[in-house]
């Protein structure tokens, strides 16, 4: 079992940076998946980015813009937000395949002027 907490959301501009953080508690390991996924109004949750033992991957809409990095011995994952546009503004969900998936509670970013 594993309980994943997120945090880090908020208000920015656009052109603006933010990190989120998710700690997770239970039994997790370096070969699990971790990783985020978004979900925006009126649409589809999809997935930002994952890493599982040093190997990441991006959704083409934030290749580039973001970085999915992971402390194993903290149980944490990050994802860092650069250059944020208006398109991103969603609830940010953490999410965990331990054999059983995992979701967080999700946190709102917001990018608006």
């Amino acid at each position: 079992q594993v309980q994943l907490v997120e945090s880090g959301g908020g208000l920015v501009q656009p052109g603006g940076f933010l990190r989120l953080s998710c700690g997770a508690s239970g039994s997790i390991f370096s070969f699990n998946p971790m990783g985020w996924y978004r979900q925006a109004p009126g649409k589809q949750r999809e997935l930002v980015a994952t890493i599982t033992l040093g190997s990441t991957n991006y959704a083409e809409s934030v290749k580039g813009r973001f970085t999915i990095s992971r402390d194993n011995a903290k149980k944490t994952v990050y994802l860092q937000m650069n250059s944020l546009k208006p398109e991103d503004t969603a609830v940010y969900y953490c999410w965990a395949n331990s054999g059983r998936i995992s979701w967080g509670q999700g946190t709102q970013v917001t990018v608006s002027s």
